[in-house]
């Protein structure tokens, strides 16, 4: 669900008037550099703010969390409502090409991507996928040379992958019906996940544990 709402946003940000990507970095310091190269500092301090977003994202994200591993019962539901608040505030700004819509964009993509790194001893991106697709290439030469490979993580990764191509499709159905609008879905997705978890991860909380009934 992560990746899929992750293609949403990235479509909307390279459908929308700026083009821009905005859920990964690698395409926005190459741009950043291009600036920099050709003394452009008005456009080059933009996407530093947008790099620092994304940053920002990701440490309010290990702040709440304090690991990266995926584990139940860590603070994943206030992040979900957090990203779905920062989606549903920036809509309103990239309706009038403010570049804070953005920003706000970019750091809730940044909460997302902290908030789960590793899980099942695989490394996770829910908004980037280089690291991703060089991994299942990598289960691939190992498959052809009759090496051993572990089949569960490379289903995850495909998954992962599939998903967001899925997102980036529907993002660009969602943009082309109701242009910025498209981000209340990912919103709404991320707030409904947040707010179930955060209702499963209270009633968690109250079980008693096992051996610790009355002592009598």
């Amino acid at each position: 669900m992560l990746a899929f709402v992750a293609g949403i946003v990235n479509a909307t940000g390279f459908l929308g008037v700026q083009h821009q990507g905005i859920t990964h970095l690698t395409g926005t310091t190459t741009l950043l550099g291009i600036a920099l190269g050709n003394h452009d500092f008005r456009i080059a301090m933009q996407f530093a703010v947008l790099i620092l977003a994304f940053v920002a994202g990701c440490a309010l994200s290990g702040m709440i969390i304090k690991d990266s591993t995926l584990r139940l019962g860590r603070r994943y539901g206030v992040v979900l409502v957090l990203e779905s608040a920062l989606l549903v505030l920036a809509v309103p700004f990239l309706g009038l090409d403010n570049f804070l819509g953005d920003c706000l964009a970019s750091a809730a993509c940044g909460l997302q991507n902290a908030m789960v790194s590793t899980y099942s001893g695989a490394v996770l991106r829910t908004t980037h996928y280089s690291g991703t697709l060089t991994d299942l290439g990598i289960f691939l030469g190992h498959k052809l040379r009759g090496l051993p490979v572990d089949s569960r993580r490379v289903r995850l990764l495909l998954a992962l992958v599939t998903a967001f191509l899925v997102g980036a499709v529907a993002g660009t159905w969602l943009f082309s019906a109701f242009a910025y609008h498209a981000l209340y879905v990912p919103a709404a997705l991320t707030g409904t996940a947040g707010i179930a978890y955060a209702t499963y991860r209270h009633f968690q909380m109250r079980r008693p544990q096992a051996g610790q009934g009355d002592a009598r």
